[in-house]
Order: C-alpha cells, then sequence, then structure tokens
C-alpha cells in the first residue's frame, strides 16, 4: 500500500525522502538544546564527508586515506573567501570550496587512477601527511600553526522571523550552523542517491565488482576512477567548508590522518556502498566518544583515562562490526527491516487462510 503511493521516478522518490529528512532536521533542531545543536552541526560535516567517501570506497572499490587532507583544502578556501572584505555569498563559498576541491580531486584521482589496494592507500596518505604542512610553510596566507580564523556567518533576519513563527524559538549561532551543515547534507544525499541509482553508479559498481569484465563491456576504468575520486573529493570539500564555518578555525592540527582513518571507520562501520551508513557511521563518531568519556567518568576514572577509554571503545565497536556485521550498521537494520516485512507477510496470509 505504501509503495503505490510513493513516486514513480528515483529522483521523486529521494526528493520526498529528502523533503521528511528536512522535517525531522527542523523537529529536532527546534526541541534540543544549544550543546546539542552544536552536536548536529559538527555531524553535518562528518555526515557529508563520510557519504563521499562512501561513494569512492563502497561503489567504486577505491581506499582513501587522504580525505582529511581534501577537507583542509575545503576549509581554507572558505578562510580565504570569507575573510576577504565584502566577501561572497555563503552559498557560493560552499560551492567554491567544493569546486576547488574537485580540482584537487581530479589531479590527485588521475596520479592514482592505476593505483590499487595498499598503493592506492599508501599514495593518498602521503597526500593526507603533506597538504597540512603547506599551511605552515605558507604561514603568511594561511596562518601557519596557529590556524586560519574564519569568520562565522549570521543567520537572515528572513531566516530567524521564519524559524520564529514556525517553532517560537529564537535563532541561535549554533542552530544557524546546524541548519546549514544540515541543509549541506540533504543536497549531497539527494544528488549521490540519484547519482548511484544512475548509469553511472551502476559503472562504478561494474569496475568495482570485476575490472577485467568492464573493460571486455567497454569501460574504461582510469576515467570511470577519476569521476568516482572527483565527486567524492568534491563532498570532502563542502565538508571541509562546513566544519570551518562551525569550527571558526582552519588549523593543521584539525586536519590529520586521525580525520581520515575516523571517516574510513565510519564507512566501514555504518555499511560499505550504503549512504544512510554514512549518516550512522558519521553519528558513532560524533556521540560515542563522549558517552563513553562520561560513563568512564561516572565509573571512577580520571579526565584524562576516560578520554583516552573513548577510542578504545570505537575500535572495539569497529573490529566487531567487521567480524559479525560485515555489511555495517545499516545491514542489520536492513536485515531486521526484511524479516519484519517477511513475519507481516506470514501472519497475513495465515489470517487470509
Amino acid at each position: 500500500m505504501l509503495r503505490r503511493r510513493l513516486p514513480r521516478s528515483t529522483f521523486g522518490r529521494h526528493a520526498l525522502l529528502v523533503l521528511l529528512g528536512a522535517l525531522a532536521v527542523v523537529l529536532v533542531l527546534e526541541t534540543t538544546s544549544p550543546f546539542r545543536n552544536s552536536q548536529f552541526a559538527t555531524l553535518s560535516y562528518y555526515a557529508i564527508a563520510a557519504a563521499g567517501l562512501t561513494v569512492l570506497t563502497g561503489l567504486n572499490g577505491q581506499i582513501s586515506l587522504g580525505h582529511g587532507a581534501l577537507m583542509a583544502v575545503g576549509a581554507y578556501t572558505t578562510g580565504l573567501l570569507l575573510g576577504s572584505d565584502g566577501g561572497p555569498p555563503l552559498v557560493v563559498v560552499m560551492v567554491a570550496a567544493a569546486a576547488v576541491t574537485a580540482v584537487v580531486g581530479v589531479v590527485v584521482g588521475a596520479a592514482a587512477s592505476r593505483l590499487h589496494g595498499p598503493y592506492l592507500a599508501g599514495a593518498t596518505l602521503a597526500f593526507a601527511i603533506a597538504v597540512p604542512g603547506l599551511a605552515i610553510y605558507f604561514d603568511g596566507v594561511l596562518g601557519g600553526e596557529q590556524g586560519m580564523q574564519i569568520d562565522s556567518p549570521q543567520a537572515p533576519g528572513w531566516f530567524g522571523d521564519a524559524i520564529y513563527f514556525l517553532s517560537a524559538n529564537e535563532m541561535s549561532s549554533a542552530k544557524y550552523l546546524a541548519y546549514v551543515g544540515w541543509a549541506a547534507v540533504l543536497v549531497v544525499l539527494l544528488l549521490l542517491a540519484n547519482l548511484a541509482a544512475s548509469r553511472v553508479g551502476r559503472v562504478w559498481r561494474a569496475v568495482r565488482d570485476d575490472e577485467v569484465a568492464a573493460e571486455l563491456a567497454g569501460i574504461r576504468p582510469g576515467p570511470v576512477r577519476v569521476l568516482a575520486f572527483t565527486v567524492s573529493a568534491a563532498c570532502a570539500g563542502l565538508a571541509g567548508s562546513v566544519l570551518g564555518i562551525v569550527v571558526r578555525l582552519a588549523a593543521p592540527s584539525g586536519f590529520t590522518i586521525v580525520l581520515s582513518l575516523g571517516l574510513l571507520t565510519a564507512v566501514v562501520v555504518g555499511g560499505l556502498g550504503s549512504l544512510p551508513g554514512a549518516l550512522l557511521g558519521g553519528a558513532l563518531l560524533v556521540f560515542l566518544p563522549p558517552a563513553v568519556t562520561n560513563l568512564g567518568t561516572a565509573a571512577g576514572l580520571d579526565s584524562v583515562a576516560a578520554a583516552q577509554l573513548a577510542p578504545f571503545v570505537y575500535g572495539v565497536v569497529l573490529v566487531l562490526v567487521v567480524l559479525l556485521a560485515p555489511t555495517g550498521v545499516a545491514g542489520i537494520v536492513r536485515r531486521l527491516w526484511h524479516s519484519m516485512g517477511r513475519f507481516g507477510t506470514g501472519n497475513s496470509t495465515r489470517r487470509s487462510r
């Protein structure tokens, strides 16, 4: 019954889901505290970067350890554009950050298109280590080790009035940044979902599953890999732009290899090739460490020991997911949903008899 009422076109179904997601975002942000608003703003840029990495790793089979560096490109581009007097509108700045990072992605993707497996991971790892050092070398422009301060945008008057009309709540800075981040998340998910369902997505999967068979079918793996890397890099640049305006700083210490490893871990835990899984993996990155830290403090550990407990628990979760649920959290949810559907179908069949 529900499927009959859904739009028949792929884009229509995805647009409907995005509209429902937008309503959920408004509901959540208007009923949570400023601290939770800031956490959801943080989750937004993790989700964007993880969604882009899902396309690269889950759909095309390329392993990247350099997405933290690509986020740095987006963040520094945002800082340079917003730092000037009379800078362009925020939407233009975010699109420009994604475009500049996409150009970098073309260069890196073309250089790495002939590499596979650990060789590709090693090449992107070298890129992740080298890029933050450029900020230190060009310290006069990029701020060096101290980083570049980024002016946080203020909410337009009409937007604050609209939110007040809907919820009777005042607009705060943290809430506005969360709205900006999640608007970007929804747009990225809509575009990537339609791209994954198109011919381009099928070609990516063909190259991932069997490169030789894809070549026999007339597909050139090199350009396909470069395109996937470019799309993923654009998402990382947009995520870096959101990170810059949320954190108000672009510094080398924020884009270390730890960030790249965290994004890859989020994709694996959430579910390779699953865009909802990218959201779940990003949520684990944001909400699991403080929850574990609070539990450690409540158990009698000091603040340092409790903070060190969080990465350990995240590693345990990663190992358990890889061993017990290779398809990630999204795969577990999918199997439960199908099991409930079969259970419901079985009950209805018995009642009809």
